[in-house]
């Protein structure tokens, strides 16, 4: 019943759709599997989807008196697999590291402890601006507030002693990056280009080697520049 409501309120109608419930495990729940093509031919929206779920299960679990996840810390991580496993592990590990830790070097040296290597994001070349941070671990890497919003650069910095003494600490790290490190679940992107202050690990999506070739366009034939040029005066007579 509740798993037909919540369908019917994420706006899933009129489709082919399986709901399997689960009792084997300590916290009972369902499985939805829905085709995404309706029964009239026409794809049903995806849009937003992210939210519109935050706000339904809220409201159903308001509704139903269902309880509420309060702490990523008490998932039983053995039955994940994968990046989700890893990004389980990486939460519950910069949790711990926090309690340990009063400087950036204290967090990293806590994060290593535990197998989780921490990088930093920046805005330009120079590494003087910082614009996120990373978390690696088992060859999968997350940007922080993919593990929470609580773990940005910016939440964690205000925790911390502030990026100056960061940056001062690792301006002689010269160490190059290893290919295989690293491997991120999203497509590189040019603002997140940057290289890790402590072991020169480059941070651009998928972490491609700091020594990788760049390619310059090919010069464009001077025939097509002629042809070009000519079109654009009009036909001669």
């Amino acid at each position: 019943k509740i798993a037909l409501e919540y369908m019917q309120m994420m706006g899933i109608k009129d489709t082919q759709f399986i709901i399997v419930r689960h009792h084997n495990t300590d916290n009972p729940h369902c499985h939805i599997v829905y085709n995404r093509i309706n029964n009239d031919g026409k794809l049903i929206s995806d849009t937003h989807d992210y939210r519109r779920n935050e706000q339904v299960t809220k409201a159903l679990k308001s509704k139903y008196g269902l309880t509420y996840g309060t702490d990523k810390s008490n998932t039983n991580t053995r039955k994940l697999r994968n990046a989700e496993r890893a990004k389980y592990e990486i939460h519950n590990a910069v949790k711990s590291a926090l309690r340990m830790a009063d400087s950036w070097n204290e967090f990293k040296s806590e994060l290593a402890k535990r197998g989780i290597h921490l990088e930093l994001v920046y805005k330009d070349k120079e590494r003087t601006k910082v614009q996120g941070i990373r978390f690696c671990k088992d060859g999968y890497s997350f940007k922080g507030t993919q593990i929470s919003r609580d773990y940005s650069f910016g939440k964690l910095n205000a925790r911390l002693e502030g990026t100056e003494n960061l940056l001062s600490a690792s301006a002689n790290s010269a160490q190059q990056y290893e290919q295989g490190c690293c491997k991120n679940e999203q497509e590189p992107s040019l603002s997140e280009s940057s290289q890790d202050p402590w072991d020169g690990i480059s941070s651009i999506g998928l972490f491609a080697p700091a020594n990788a070739q760049t390619f310059e366009p090919f010069p464009e034939d001077e025939s097509v520049k002629k042809k070009k040029k000519k079109r654009r005066r009009g036909f001669s007579l």
